[in-house]
């Protein structure tokens, strides 16, 4: 008897420290693997992987985004699938196949809602974060694009055909919809800024942006930077770059040219441009480290191997790295002491410190893309 109660005690004891076991997320990412349609899950202290997860279908050009406590990651994938992955569990919590082929999503400020961009049958859905269940369906009879979060429970996207922005404002008991005709010729991209105030659209089908200020009661297009674009240049765009990769270091905003080995500075306050900086290649984003001080740029192939850092006080080019064939897609610690990119020919995240530019590590991965840190949850437009 004695014997059985000790064992009894054990057990319980053991019972006890698993319920009690806490796992912290706010130092965690999630890294994209596309061809395996797969994800690791990764420590940024211990720059190493914690899980793989599988299960997640098509992930070319998926993004991710975070719930507001850091535990669910929101997975967009490409053939229409929504996942949303447990990262105290390391398991698929749910997973809904919502449309034919899409193209990223966002959550709400408060985290209630998930919104997904849709190419094919075109539109947005909305969900319910908790349970994935519909909550409302915009079709628009047109691919989707561009499709941000904003301040208030709203969401911000625009239509590829059309040439239409759209407004949804779901902070009241019934949405309300504003529509935008004349926003430009095939709208490819979009961002807001951090303080969601700004609203800008890339233009496919002609030169310039058009740019919505959200702080108006009446916000309206406006048609900014005029020689944006693919212009009278005889280069061959090799990639479209991404709006996302809009980085504002101290006043003035940095963005990749279209089509050019140029990188712009744009005037934080005006939206004029204020000068450019030659780069390697075209670059594909140009990502300001969180202090502002530097900017990181990556290219479009065939120079792709390579990392160019920009002083954003003098715009001059002030290091290059070469880290591997196919730099996809870089991202900051939340303070800015590291960088993750992820280098997807040679199957591993290399991990830099941003003030020495010394290569710190590396982590394998299957063909890695997106990098995404749960630090993004407590950003408007992440």
């Amino acid at each position: 008897m004695k014997a059985f109660l000790s064992v009894l005690f054990v057990l319980m004891g053991g019972l006890v420290a698993a319920q009690e076991r806490v796992v912290a997320t706010g130092d965690l990412g999630v890294v994209v693997e596309r061809a395996t349609g797969s994800v690791l899950i990764v420590d940024q202290s211990e720059m190493g992987t914690v899980a793989r997860v599988e299960g997640f279908g098509d992930l070319s050009h998926a993004s991710v985004v975070f719930s507001p406590d850091q535990q669910f990651a929101y997975v967009f994938g490409r053939d229409g699938g929504l996942t949303k992955l447990d990262l105290v569990t390391q398991s698929i919590a749910n997973r809904i196949i919502q449309a034919g082929n899409s193209i990223g999503g966002a959550i709400s400020d408060d985290g209630a809602l998930i919104a997904v961009s849709n190419y094919e049958p075109g539109g947005v859905k909305i969900f319910d974060a908790e349970t994935l269940d519909l909550v409302a369906d915009l079709p628009t009879g047109s691919k989707t694009i561009g499709l941000v979060d904003a301040p208030g429970r709203k969401f911000v996207f625009s239509l590829w055909d059309a040439g239409e922005t759209w407004i949804a404002d779901l902070s009241g008991g019934e949405m309300l919809l504003q529509k935008f005709q004349n926003v430009g010729a095939n709208p490819y991209d979009a961002l807001i800024t951090a303080d969601g105030r700004r609203y800008i659209v890339g233009l496919f089908g002609e030169d310039g942006l058009t740019a919505f200020d959200l702080w108006d009661e009446t916000p309206q297009p406006k048609k900014i930077l005029a020689d944006y674009g693919k212009g009278q240049q005889d280069l061959p765009v090799y990639k479209m770059p991404h709006l996302e990769g809009w980085a504002l270091a101290g006043d003035r905003f940095v963005l990749p040219a279209v089509g050019h080995h140029q990188v712009l500075w744009v005037s934080s306050a005006n939206l004029e441009e204020l000068g450019r900086t030659d780069t390697h290649g075209q670059p594909i984003f140009a990502v300001a480290r969180p202090d502002g001080r530097h900017v990181w740029v990556n290219y479009a192939h065939p120079k792709n191997d390579t990392v160019e850092v920009i002083d954003s006080l003098t715009g001059e080019v002030i290091q290059t790295l070469t880290p591997g064939p196919a730099v996809l897609h870089m991202e900051f610690t939340p303070r800015g002491h590291q960088v993750w990119l992820s280098v997807r020919d040679a199957n591993r995240i290399d991990i830099y410190d941003t003030r020495t530019f010394e290569k710190l590590g590396e982590i394998p991965a299957d063909t890695p893309s997106g990098i995404f840190f749960t630090a993004r949850a407590h950003k408007t437009g992440l």
